[in-house]
């Protein structure tokens, strides 16, 4: 089936006269015809019949029709928004951030968003993941980005991928200068950590219990910043998603952690009901190839 099939259908289902119809689409009324024909074959059933001298819809013509209709608007507008000098996209785009992505890659997608799309406005909001699931389900915002959940959800998680936590010390800590450090190696050292309420502390909860490891948790904060400026001052580490971490950033040492690595996935989380909008669609891509390509860049060549 193609889009001529459906052209010259919804051509024929609007004036009812192979006449008018081949005039509108431009073609012979034996090219009509035979289309015609090669749609209803392919669907199994007519679409039209002949009542006297008149052309009138089947039942399933009547029905066909919607559909037809429907995909024909779709991709009409598709295409007239691809044209050079198009309006281009407007509308909102409404996105709930942890607080991790907030700090590089929300501000990064937006920036990117905006100078194609300047007509378009854009609200972000700095949520915890679940406060993100629950207004996507209210339908108060088009899209979240966060870590994979825990437990079982009913929205539809789409991986960016795979980022390892780190060891975050300042350059006097005992620790600096290591390449890498075993999570055994963290027992009663002196850490500050997120609160127990965030997946990001039960991952690391169970990566040291599986080491054998007791850590001396000496603080819990709820940001990344304040964990990362005390740790700058003090001879406290800190474990934090490696992304997190500012780029050109002085004072402190990244260790990565092995023996667990801690490892999270960030992703898009989205309604499994309802359409996207256009906006939507095209923010989606932009932090799909940001997120991709800083990424690849903190892997480095080969």
């Amino acid at each position: 089936m193609e889009l001529r099939h459906l052209r010259y259908f919804v051509s024929l289902a609007d004036c009812l006269s192979f006449t008018r119809a081949a005039e509108r689409v431009h073609v012979t009324q034996s090219t009509l015809s035979h289309q015609i024909r090669q749609l209803e074959d392919e669907l199994g059933q007519p679409l039209f019949e002949r009542v006297g001298k008149r052309v009138v819809t089947t039942e399933a013509g009547e029905l066909f029709l919607g559909f037809a209709s429907r995909a024909l608007k779709e991709v009409d507008q598709g295409v007239a928004l691809l044209k050079p000098g198009a309006g281009g996209l407007t509308g909102q785009v409404r996105i709930g951030a942890t607080h991790t992505f907030n700090i590089g890659l929300i501000p990064e997608c937006v920036a990117q968003f905006l100078a194609r799309h300047p007509t378009v406005q854009v609200r972000v909001e700095e949520l915890p993941a679940d406060q993100i699931g629950t207004k996507l389900h209210a339908g108060e915002l088009d899209i979240g980005i966060a870590y994979r959940p825990n437990g079982p959800t009913d929205l539809w998680f789409e991986p960016l991928y795979n980022e390892e936590m780190v060891l975050v010390v300042s350059d006097t800590h005992p620790l600096a200068g290591r390449k890498r450090i075993r999570m055994v190696e963290l027992h009663q050292q002196r850490l500050v950590l997120m609160p127990d309420y965030f997946a990001t502390r039960t991952l690391l909860d169970e990566c040291f219990k599986a080491s054998g490891a007791e850590p001396l948790v000496v603080a819990e904060m709820s940001t990344i910043a304040p964990m990362l400026g005390l740790a700058l001052r003090t001879q406290v580490g800190a474990i934090v998603a490696i992304n997190a971490v500012p780029a050109g950033m002085t004072g402190l040492q990244m260790i990565p952690i092995e023996s667990p690595t801690p490892i999270r996935t960030p992703g898009i989380l989205w309604r499994l009901e309802g359409e996207k909008a256009a906006p939507v669609q095209s923010f989606a891509v932009i932090v799909r190839k940001t997120a991709l390509g800083n990424s690849l860049r903190r892997e480095g060549p080969g």
